[in-house]
């Protein structure tokens, strides 16, 4: 009989989101009267259709796919030049920051990436996490043998937690304690929060103190309108030695679905061997994406391409405005109920201190049964996240006014 790897073992009951959607379905199952009208402003899932530019390139490339003279098979395991240069020219080099097409690896989303990075890591490093945090940051660590078991209150040993909190703004300090690697998250997933240039920069301060890396997920930084928050860790001097950035296509372009992202891995970036050597990982990355995968699909690619275009970038900023107007209606009815609310205006999520002492699952199942509206309980971002849920962004219009309106209720 094989043997497993034991580290899943250690994991805390089911992933969140799975989670929600089982209670979803056992409460629409007891309750098929009303399963039609719960609304679900849990899971940061998009709901309008793909940009027109992304989807009229994608057919373009599936048809150059159905002739001899235009078929394409493997391409580049980075991804086609093509998108890396517009990736390049767009989000980097227009805010004076100079990255490499080389240095973009496209991958099928963010999410995926934050779990693949942890191939070129050793499980000797001390990690540091924010409280709370988007659970693919904790569970893939867990998975690769990076910590120890979880105590009573699910907190893992071997992780180094770094509170996020009302009185911090949700934004951590460094710590006084070592740390190699350090997943940071803005804007943020759950809490909306985003860090300022002066937060970013103590950062990058503490890597360069501690030879640290920072693994900074930048996946929503298209929905910063304040023009003083930073887009990018490389804005920062010295992110470049010391950070790996990771972004995506599926809140920007609405491709949840259809999934591409990248990560970019500076060519000055270093790890070390424990001989002491001191070893660029962008040849180490890259071998692994040559060994474990073939990039994304061409027509995948070209679609993304197209959200660069003109009429592409148009459309996904009416995609943002539509999300972020959908915040706006959330968010100020949660004020009129009489809620502590954060977040929501440079990110499509809505960060909600529960009312008196309701913990996060119990104010769930209270908004589930009396609001039908599926929201997702705090606490399964951590601990720091017990006694607040967020709201999702991500729905149409007529759900965000209704939603709106039933959150009255709770006033």
């Amino acid at each position: 009989m094989a043997y497993l790897n034991e580290n899943y073992l250690k994991l805390q009951a089911g992933y969140l989101f799975p989670e929600i959607g089982r209670r979803v379905k056992e409460f629409c199952d007891a309750n098929p009267d009303v399963a039609s009208d719960v609304i679900r402003c849990g899971v940061g899932d998009v709901t309008e259709p793909l940009p027109r530019a992304a989807v009229d390139a994608m057919h373009a490339a599936v048809e150059e796919l159905g002739h001899r003279e235009t078929f394409r098979g493997y391409g580049h395991e980075q991804g086609y030049e093509f998108l890396r240069e517009k990736i390049v020219e767009h989000d980097y080099r227009s805010r004076g920051i100079e990255i490499a097409a080389d240095e973009i690896f496209l991958s099928d989303g963010s999410k995926s990436d934050c779990g693949y990075i942890l191939d070129v890591f050793g499980d000797q490093n001390t990690v540091a996490i924010t409280d709370p945090v988007y659970p693919v940051y904790v569970d893939t660590n867990v998975m690769a043998g990076h910590t120890g078991p979880a105590n009573a209150n699910g907190a893992y040993d071997g992780i180094v937690y770094l509170p996020c909190t009302a009185e911090n703004n949700f934004v951590p300090e460094p710590p006084a304690a070592h740390a190699d690697l350090v997943y940071l998250c803005f804007p943020n997933n759950p809490t909306g929060a985003v860090a300022t240039r002066e937060d970013l920069a103590r950062w990058v301060e503490y890597a360069r103190q501690h030879n640290a890396l920072l693994l900074y997920d930048a996946a929503y930084e298209a929905y910063i309108s304040e023009p003083e928050i930073p887009h990018s860790i490389f804005e920062i001097p010295g992110a470049q030695e010391c950070a790996i950035e990771f972004r995506s296509f599926s809140k920007t372009g609405g491709f949840t679905g259809v999934r591409c992202g990248f990560t970019v891995m500076p060519k000055s970036v270093r790890a070390r061997t424990e001989d002491g050597r001191s070893l660029p990982l962008h040849p180490l990355w890259h071998r692994r994406w040559s060994t474990k995968a073939n990039s994304v699909s061409y027509p995948v690619q070209r679609g993304a391409e197209a959200l660069y275009s003109d009429a592409g970038k148009a459309q996904v900023r009416g995609l943002v405005e539509h999300y972020m107007g959908n915040a706006r209606i959330l968010r100020d009815a949660a004020i009129a109920a009489g809620l502590q609310v954060f977040g929501g205006a440079n990110a499509p999520y809505i960060w909600v201190k529960t009312p008196g002492d309701l913990s996060s699952w119990a104010m769930f199942d209270r908004m589930l049964h009396e609001l039908h509206v599926v929201i997702t309980p705090g606490s399964g971002f951590g601990s720091c996240g017990e006694g607040y849920f967020r709201m999702s962004a991500f729905n149409s219009r007529e759900n965000a006014i209704e939603v709106a309106r039933r959150l009255q209720k709770l006033a």
